[in-house]
């Protein structure tokens, strides 16, 4: 059992719902990176996603558009970001580390090159916006030999035939977009995304992770009782932009997520009294 299947594991047993923090490698320092990803532990983070930056990303909002722009400024690639992990894996041997981003990097890069060094620097899984089932069958292997989780994406728009087709492929957890748009957006409508995400359940036995739009504690807990996690990226990185500093931006990641926690954990409580 990989460490993403112990997290989800130990959140059933102990009733609690998952939070999953998404912030961009290299922004808004890469030297901030794995201080960054410490202070989110601390702060309650059950999984990581760590975003590759990428001069293109299709499926973001303004705000992880310009951290991606930001990041690559600074010279981040895909050493750096596994860099960054294995700094990270020198204290922290337990949070699941999941890569978020696009297929072209790691072309460029090179599949067999890639799932090697990121197993190696301590990844867990790979989430690829632009890779959705029919085309996982190329890199599917390289990745299971690494032992490296395929995510995927899920939306409101997803086919009963792609939802199906991702129930059998599915590892880790799916990540449920609870809206059909670009990350960040301020459109999230709770009873259409309760009732999305129970025909998705219908397919897909893996659990689910819901994000896209979530920036409050009270939508977190709100769209807890659906999902086994919650994911938050855009209000995070918009936090952290405003860093001027290591300290300061840990600061801002803890006072963040910290509230969103407890209020989860909180609501947990009065669901299991």
């Amino acid at each position: 059992m990989n460490r993403i299947d112990k997290t989800f594991a130990s959140l059933k047993q102990h009733g609690r719902t998952g939070l999953v923090p998404f912030f961009t490698a290299g922004d808004p320092d890469a030297a901030w990176a794995a201080p960054i990803m410490h202070a989110l532990v601390d702060a309650g983070a059950d999984l990581i996603e760590l975003g590759v930056p990428f001069s293109d990303p299709m499926a973001d909002g303004p705000v992880i558009q310009k951290s991606s722009e930001r990041a690559l400024a600074k010279g981040m690639n895909l050493h750096g970001v596994l860099d960054i992990v294995r700094a990270f894996r020198s204290r922290d041997a337990a949070t699941p580390i999941v890569l978020m981003g696009y297929l072209n990097p790691i072309e460029y890069f090179g599949w067999e090159k890639f799932a090697g060094l990121a197993a190696a620097a301590g990844v867990d899984g790979v989430l690829l916006v632009d890779c959705p089932p029919e085309e996982a069958d190329s890199v599917r292997p390289i990745l299971q030999h690494h032992r490296l989780a395929q995510i995927f994406l899920a939306s409101p728009t997803t086919t009963a035939a792609r939802l199906a087709r991702m129930g059998k492929l599915a590892q880790g957890y799916v990540y449920y977009v609870s809206f059909a748009g670009i990350t960040g957006a301020d459109r999230l409508a709770l009873d259409d995304v309760h009732q999305k995400i129970a025909a998705a359940r219908a397919s897909i036995g893996t659990p689910l992770a819901v994000g896209f739009g979530i920036k409050t504690a009270e939508q977190a807990v709100a769209l807890a009782a659906d999902a086994e996690a919650i994911v938050i990226g855009s209000a995070l990185v918009e936090r952290l932009a405003g860093a001027s500093d290591a300290a300061s931006a840990c600061a801002l990641a803890r006072d963040f997520l910290a509230p969103i926690r407890a209020a989860l954990d909180a609501a947990a409580a009065r669901k299991a009294a």
